[in-house]
């Protein structure tokens, strides 16, 4: 049974993360939660967009977690799987895999339907210059799929780049708060949102909508950029000068508990880490542990793009790792030169320009 937060095992205990595969056993850590949560639900569990930067370790926590309920469901991971060795590592860990391109409607309305749906598709990086691609996947998708599985629950990945820029030091943009979307990525993200919302209102189709900000692990995230940056002698930029960051693991971990919150209208809910951060003094934690100097550009500008994750604590569990934990463990793996997926999140990026 896994450790749950508090716990003299818990994952928060650990000082330093030894290897990718460590990594990945970590990140898919199920908490006793996910396990409870997957002992009520019936029925299998379909992760769309499984081949992205989440979607591997949150279809193996699914696993986990229902290997550990004593479930005999099956997780079925669908993407194009560019990779052939990730489709098979998930198959050595007991997901099925299904290879699909989401853009293809015909092929959407051959996939397997499940009660249990977990959304992760969609496309940031790579967006200026090709807008219409961007907003085909992240909109166009959306419907395929809520036809196919409109008696489903759905649970659909978001962004917090929904909320646009909000004062620092206030705690973040609530789920309440009227979307202001800054550059056509978060727009189409919004378009994303409402796709799942008018399905949800017309169809009856059970919905919650994750606005993740940020996910981080040791081969990806903010906490990456600024130890990468460190390590080479660059200047941090401070006009984005406030961020959130939340372990992977508790953002896979939500996203799975969130599927017994799925509901008509839609559930909304932030993914969020507990403080909101500022990067001047996280890049200097980073140095210390680096053992090097910081260097810095720019300002602080009074807003910035944070989301306040209290409805989603309440409703999914509280993160499990901390943010000093989270620093350590960057810290560790990037001076050791551990590898990375070479992609930074240009968190910096006030004019939405991904």
């Amino acid at each position: 049974m896994p450790p749950e937060a508090g716990g003299p095992d818990g994952p928060h205990y650990i000082r330093a993360i030894a290897d990718e595969a460590h990594l990945d056993e970590l990140l898919s850590e199920p908490s006793q939660q996910v396990v409870d949560t997957l002992e009520r639900l019936d029925g299998d569990i379909l992760v769309l967009g499984a081949g992205g930067k989440m979607g591997p370790t949150l279809a193996r926590m699914a696993r986990r977690a229902a290997d550990q309920a004593g479930s005999t469901r099956r997780v079925i991971g669908v993407s194009r799987f560019a990779s052939g060795a990730q489709e098979a590592a998930l198959h050595t860990h007991g997901v099925e895999t299904i290879r699909c391109d989401l853009l293809d409607q015909d092929a959407v309305g051959r996939l397997p339907v499940a009660p249990n749906v977990v959304f992760m598709a969609g496309r940031k990086f790579g967006s200026t210059g090709a807008e219409s691609l961007t907003w085909a996947m992240n909109c166009l998708v959306p419907a395929a799929v809520c036809r196919r599985f409109e008696a489903s629950r759905i649970v659909a990945f978001s962004t917090g780049n929904v909320y646009g820029l909000t004062p620092a030091g206030r705690g973040g943009s609530r789920e309440t708060d009227v979307p202001a979307p800054v550059g056509e990525y978060a727009m189409s993200c919004l378009g994303r949102e409402r796709v799942f919302e008018h399905f949800s209102l017309t169809r009856g189709t059970r919905v919650a909508i994750l606005r993740l900000n940020y996910a981080v692990e040791m081969r990806y995230g903010i906490l990456v950029d600024l130890a990468q940056r460190v390590l080479a002698g660059q200047p941090i930029d401070l006009a984005m000068g406030y961020v959130n960051v939340i372990w992977q693991a508790d953002a896979n971990r939500m996203a799975l508990c969130a599927l017994a919150q799925a509901a008509s209208p839609p559930l909304v809910v932030n993914l969020a880490g507990t403080d909101e951060l500022s990067v001047r003094v996280v890049t200097e934690s980073l140095a210390r542990a680096l053992g090097r100097p910081a260097s810095f550009t720019g300002v602080e500008s009074p807003d910035a793009l944070l989301s306040n994750g209290a409805r989603g604590w309440s409703l999914l569990g509280p993160p499990r790792v901390d943010v000093a934990r989270l620093i350590e463990w960057t810290a560790d793996w990037t001076g050791r030169g551990l590898p990375t997926i070479g992609k930074p999140t240009h968190f910096e990026s006030r004019a939405g320009d991904f």
